[in-house]
């Protein structure tokens, strides 16, 4: 069964006390210290996946507030699960779609973005909606704040030569770049692996990364 068709996961996010459900997204930017209950950074992920990622960073930093942004239910029915093993007070959810990111986080509200794995949209006339492309730079640009940092990986070698060609178009500047992370014994120090980053390096691909500022 493929994850974006199990019956049910809409219903069970509605109900979900993890999830920051869509009628309130609009009442959350500059609000999310209230949400956590703390003024502690916020640090969010784009494409979250099952979650695995997102998980072990929060259960690792207890002083970070965690928020996982996923577009598919199905897929992030997983991540709640998890959630329902092992509960962690400083991670939420939000079920939407990227390109909505500037509508639920305040002018200089977060201070970290990770982007992990994401959908490469191959085709030319999809640039635009791939997550490290200059328009959801734009994006990341206001809501980050001015020390901020933006981190992606990536095995896909297509999708990260683009990434890092948009970099200077839209102002930002790479701090890390490494076309093989796991090759690099000082950046693979705390590295935390997702879901696909562990099948895809157990296959031998290397995993490119660069940490960006502007």
């Amino acid at each position: 069964m493929r994850l974006r068709n199990i019956t049910g996961s809409r219903e069970v996010i509605a109900a979900c006390p993890y999830v920051v459900q869509e009628v309130l997204q609009r009442q959350c930017p500059g609000t999310w210290g209230r949400i956590f209950g703390n003024s502690h950074p916020i640090h969010i992920e784009i494409g979250m996946g099952k979650g695995r990622f997102i998980h072990t960073m929060a259960r690792e930093h207890p002083d970070i507030n965690y928020v996982g942004i996923e577009k598919y239910s199905s897929v992030l029915l997983r991540a709640i699960q998890k959630m329902e093993q092992e509960e962690l007070p400083n991670l939420k959810f939000l079920r939407m779609d990227a390109e909505e990111i500037g509508e639920v986080f305040g002018t200089g509200e977060v201070e970290r973005i990770y982007l992990n794995f994401s959908d490469p949209w191959p085709k030319d006339r999809h640039a635009k909606r791939r997550l490290p492309s200059r328009e959801f730079l734009k994006r990341y640009d206001r809501i980050l704040k001015p020390e901020g940092r933006l981190e992606f990986k990536t095995d896909n070698r297509p999708l990260f030569d683009f990434a890092v060609e948009e970099l200077d178009p839209a102002g930002w500047k790479a701090e890390v770049l490494t076309y093989d992370l796991h090759g690099d014994p000082d950046l693979v120090q705390g590295n935390v692996m997702t879901e696909y980053e562990e099948k895809f390096s157990s296959m031998g691909n290397p995993i490119c990364k660069y940490v960006i500022r502007r």
